[in-house]
Order: structure tokens, then C-alpha cells, then sequence
């Protein structure tokens, strides 16, 4: 049995810990999603903070340990959790459901989940817990069988059947398939999707078919979305409604979300400062190489912005301190661990002002061979960072998407 193994019945004990190891709160249940062929998977746990029933995505989680399940980094959304078609609870559906399992009736007794090799998923369902009904059984040891032992227990209906399978697809892909729907069926998806899934499928899509979807979501739900988005699409979108669909939805937004948005939305769309992210990886100059190249493995960290750290001194949240350099991956490979940023910065780092043209930004990419390059105000503080695909998605003809063959792509 693998040591990474936990039973959900321990976990739903543990307390919800920050990344300083403070608790914020206690876990209640696991939420999960079948996978179509593969495990199911965890989308995020429901926990319990400040008398409030919450969830937490699992992306946002660092470590799952027998003493508490620590964040990663990252606020949470205090808003309350509402389960969506297709999911099931750990405890609140699975345990004490029946299942028959080579001809005999069995009931679950708990679930087991263990580290996801499988794009986009932290953690995954690995075993079950099969046993008798009634209190005397519960005293009986379990029989521990595969998940794939008990595929019945995950049949959610058609829909959700299908958001399954686009899990195994890349967003772009998901995107092509989406678009041969009709809007009805569209919508009818978009509403049992996991709202990081939406997120990744909204930032594929054409503006007008994603206020398409948008548009069948309510309010809340669609904040959520726009908060899932990297905040340079999310201002895209919301660049495309009217002034009052904009308030709006930036209202509904947690105040730190829409922070960024309206800031990058404060830029005309054409140029560094409304093609750039405000959340690439800033770091000091006295973190060390072994601490960044921590940073840049992170699963959830976009391509491009794992190609590099940039240093600046404190603050390091955007707008920064004085912006000091880009490090590249390769040039932190070059160096010992336990070397300072500080002492391996180059000593000329490309930075581009908020109002250079995206053609220029374009061409500063290509010169440099860079796939992102800063973006500093005037008193040279970092305000962001442009990346190659923020410009490639500017640049080509409108309606590109469209043009893209639409067939299924797994990932391989």
C-alpha cells in the first residue's frame, strides 16, 4: 500500500492549515469528479471556516498530511459550497452506499485517494473500502479493492458523463468540441463543469461565445469563473461587455481578484500593459536558486511563466519594489542551490513601460529569444509580465480559433 495513501474518513478530521501551518479551519469531506476512463478526481475539499460550510479547490493545496492539509498559497472564497451535477462527496454520497462486487451485495466504508499523475489533477480516488452493513460489521477489517472494482458508484448521467471525458482533452480541444454544440447544450455543460474547467475553456474560446456562456451563468457563478481566469483574459472578457455588465461582475468578485482586473483594465488592449499577467513568479533577491526552482515546478504554473523568476526587491506583490532582473530557468540551472538571486542576476534584463505597443512587445520577444519579458512603470517597479502567448493570442487574424480543425485530442 502506498504510503501516499489516505482514507478520506482521516482526512475529513484534519485541520485546514495556511502555509505558515496556522489553522483557518477543519476539513469536512472530499469533493470528486469522475474521469471518464480514469480515476476519479479530487476537485477540492469542504471545509469549515469561520462557521462557514466552504469550498477549497485542491489545486490550492500543498500537503496532505497525517497532521492537517496545508495550503499552498492563495486566499479562499468564503462564499458557501454548493455541489454541482456530477460531483459526488467522499462521505456524502459514497460511504454507506451499496455496490455489488463479484455477485455480492457490499456497502462503502471509506475511500482512499493518493497523488494524480494525470494533467490537471492534484489528487485522485485509488482504492474503496468495502464492508458489511451495521455496526457490528463496521468492526469486521475492510476489503480494500481498486476503484475501477466499483465504476457503478460513479455513473452521474449523460452530461456529466461527457464533462468526464472532456477532463482527459486539452482545453484547446475542448474548445473545438464545445463549439459544434448547439448553445443550448453548451450551457447545459458549462453549468456541471468544475470552475477551474471553465476557466481554461472560456480562455480558448472567442470573446462572443464566451459572454455566450457567461450570459447562462448566474451572477455568482460567474464571478467564480472570471476569478479561475488569468486576470489578462478575465479583462479581456470583461472588456467586451458594457460598462454596467462590467461593474457588475467585478463586484460580485472577491475584492483581491477584481483588483488586478481593474488595474490591467485601466490599459488600452494594444499594448503591454493590457496584454500582461499580474501573477508571474516574483522573487527576492535573497531566495535562493534551490527556492526558485522550487517555484517553477509547480503543476499549476503556466508554460511560460515557468520559464524564469523575476527578482525585484520587496514588496513582491505587483506593483513591486525596484525591479532587479530576469533569471531563466537554464541560468538557475547553472548555479548552486544554495546561491542567492541576488548574486546571479544578470546585469542587463529586458523591461518593456505598460503603454509599448503590442508589435513592438512582439518584436522585443522575438529579438530576445524570450517567451515573457517584465513590464515596469516609470520608477522602474514591476507591474506585470507579457508572455509569448499573450501576444500570439492578440496578433492573429480575429475569429483564429475558428479556423482550427475540430477534432478530439487526448493527452496522450
Amino acid at each position: 500500500m502506498p504510503e501516499t495513501l489516505r482514507y478520506v474518513s482521516r482526512v475529513a478530521r484534519l485541520p485546514l492549515q495556511d502555509g505558515d501551518g496556522e489553522t483557518i479551519g477543519q476539513v469536512q469531506d472530499v469533493v470528486l469528479a469522475p474521469a471518464g476512463r480514469l480515476a476519479p478526481r479530487v476537485l477540492g475539499f469542504i471545509t469549515v471556516v469561520q462557521r462557514r460550510r466552504i469550498f477549497v479547490n485542491a489545486n490550492r493545496i500543498g500537503d496532505l498530511e497525517p497532521t492537517g492539509v496545508r495550503m499552498r498559497t492563495g486566499s479562499i472564497d468564503l462564499r458557501p459550497f454548493r455541489k454541482r451535477e456530477g460531483e459526488l462527496l467522499a462521505l456524502g454520497d459514497l460511504v454507506d452506499s451499496p455496490v455489488e462486487v463479484d455477485g455480492v451485495e457490499q456497502y462503502v466504508r471509506d475511500v482512499g485517494i493518493t497523488p494524480s499523475d494525470s494533467p490537471g489533477s492534484m489528487w485522485e480516488l485509488s482504492t474503496i473500502a468495502l464492508g458489511g452493513r451495521g455496526p457490528l460489521a463496521r468492526r469486521r477489517t475492510p476489503v480494500i479493492v481498486p476503484w475501477e472494482a466499483c465504476r457503478s458508484l460513479f455513473d452521474v448521467g449523460a452530461d456529466a458523463a461527457e464533462v468526464a471525458e472532456m477532463r482527459e482533452m486539452r482545453p484547446a480541444d475542448v474548445a473545438n468540441r464545445i463549439r459544434a454544440l448547439p448553445l443550448e447544450k453548451r450551457q447545459r455543460l458549462a453549468e456541471i463543469m468544475e470552475d477551474e474547467r471553465l476557466a481554461d475553456l472560456l480562455e480558448e474560446l472567442p470573446e462572443d461565445e464566451q459572454i455566450r456562456l457567461i450570459n447562462g451563468l448566474d451572477l455568482e457563478r460567474a464571478a467564480d469563473i472570471l476569478e479561475e481566469m488569468d486576470p489578462d483574459d478575465a479583462a479581456d472578457l470583461l472588456g467586451e461587455m458594457s460598462a454596467e455588465e462590467r461593474a457588475r461582475l467585478l463586484e460580485a468578485m472577491e475584492p483581491d481578484e477584481a483588483h488586478h482586473v481593474r488595474r490591467l483594465l485601466t490599459y488600452e488592449s494594444a499594448t503591454a500593459g493590457g496584454l500582461m499577467t499580474p501573477e508571474p513568479v516574483i522573487m527576492s533577491p535573497e531566495s535562493t536558486v534551490a527556492e526558485a526552482l522550487a517555484m517553477l515546478r509547480e503543476a499549476s504554473l503556466p508554460v511560460a511563466l515557468a520559464a524564469q523568476v523575476f527578482v525585484v526587491n520587496p514588496p513582491l506583490s505587483v506593483p513591486t519594489g525596484r525591479f532587479l532582473g530576469t533569471i531563466g530557468f537554464q541560468r538557475l540551472l547553472r548555479h548552486p542551490p544554495s546561491e542567492n538571486l541576488g548574486d546571479i542576476v544578470p546585469d542587463r534584463s529586458e523591461h518593456l513601460s505598460p503603454d509599448t505597443p503590442q508589435l513592438e512587445v512582439a518584436g522585443r520577444l522575438a529579438a530576445y529569444d524570450m517567451v515573457a519579458v517584465a513590464v515596469c512603470d516609470g520608477a522602474r517597479h514591476l507591474v506585470g509580465v507579457v508572455t509569448i502567448d499573450d501576444v500570439m493570442d492578440h496578433l492573429l487574424p480575429t475569429g483564429w480559433r475558428r479556423l482550427l480543425p475540430r477534432h478530439r485530442t487526448g493527452f496522450g
